[in-house]
């Protein structure tokens, strides 16, 4: 259910894996160019898309009879678009979440909107996270990722359904590591960025990165995850491609307000917003009901909503008082 840059390469993935995949579009025209072309020049120029792949514009067309349901919408449409679709839905569907996001005025994750809105059992409720940038899966270049659900046999069968030759899953049981892992990223990614627009070399940006991973760990572990998952594909290794990758959405954007722009102006140039903008002030929401320190996530809040300036963030993070060093805390 999305036909945008990471729906259209994941999709690729179920089809190479031997899955009859069909693809939900909102616009009708993109629903045809897959369906005559075998493209999506829009995400994916250049790219023939498999010929298993079919798609519609037609909801309910799109879920009639599916046994596993990809959402791969924009995290805050997440909510209005599933109560429209809820009642299409097969009996004992599993849904599969490729968001990574936290929604804005619950503070939930992806899996508890959708466990909300669709009324179903967590165990029919998967993620996959890890350092997937649609663009290289695309291209078909080897990659890993974690697949989750709070029920082993889903977890391997989602695991099973995407497993080729270059795309190779892990699964596990830790659903609340799995996203706070994926949503945190994205906020550290903005801040590495914009490190990276004022012209800071690897010592500033690996820094932030680590200090953003003990975050993503400190956040998690409140929740109830499991530590280990946050040195795994789905904690380090998405950290470690969200903010240091050109492809990535987050990271570019930091860029661009590191180098003057404002955040308007970015979204002008980019015609695109992304995942760490929409959801850091849910994160730190979350993060202070939990009582969780997270001073960058903090930082970046007061840059993208406040207009604090992105040096200051960086001057900011360095005053903090001095404190011993543990892995995760």
């Amino acid at each position: 259910m999305g036909s945008g840059s990471w729906g259209t390469a994941f999709a690729m993935i179920l089809a190479d894996a031997g899955g009859d995949v069909i693809v939900w579009s909102r616009e009708e025209s993109t629903a045809r160019e897959i369906n005559e072309h075998h493209t999506n020049d829009r995400y994916h120029p250049g790219i023939a898309l498999p010929h298993g792949i079919r798609a519609t514009a037609d909801p309910a067309e799109a879920l009639d009879g599916t046994d596993l349901v990809v959402l791969a919408i924009p995290a805050q449409s997440l909510r209005d678009n599933l109560a429209a679709w809820r009642e299409m839905l097969a009996p004992g569907s599993v849904l599969v979440s490729l968001m990574k996001g936290i929604e804005i005025g619950t503070s939930l994750r992806m899996s508890q909107v959708i466990e909300d809105v669709a009324q179903i059992a967590p165990s029919r409720v998967a993620v996959v996270s890890g350092p997937n940038l649609a663009r290289e899966i695309a291209l078909r270049q080897p990659a890993a990722t974690t697949v989750a659900c709070s029920d082993e046999a889903s977890a391997q069968r989602l695991q099973d359904a995407c497993t080729t030759d270059y795309f190779r899953p892990y699964w596990t049981t830790d659903v609340v590591g799995a996203e706070i892992g994926g949503s945190v990223k994205n906020v550290i990614a903005l801040a590495n960025g914009m490190a990276a627009g004022l012209g800071f070399g690897e010592n500033s940006q690996a820094s932030l990165i680590t200090r953003g991973l003990a975050e993503m760990a400190r956040l998690g572990m409140a929740l109830g995850a499991d530590p280990l998952t946050f040195q795994g594909l789905a904690g380090v290794g998405d950290l470690i491609a969200t903010c240091q990758s050109p492809l990535s959405r987050n990271r570019t954007f930091g860029v661009n307000l590191g180098s003057g722009l404002t955040v308007e102006e970015t979204i002008a140039a980019t015609q695109q917003t992304c995942e760490g903008v929409k959801s850091c002030q849910s994160i730190l929401d979350l993060a202070r009901r939990n009582d969780v320190e997270m001073p960058i996530t903090e930082q970046v809040v007061q840059v993208v909503h406040h207009g604090m300036s992105p040096k200051k963030l960086l001057s900011n993070f360095m005053a903090r008082s001095p404190k011993a060093e543990a892995t995760l805390t």
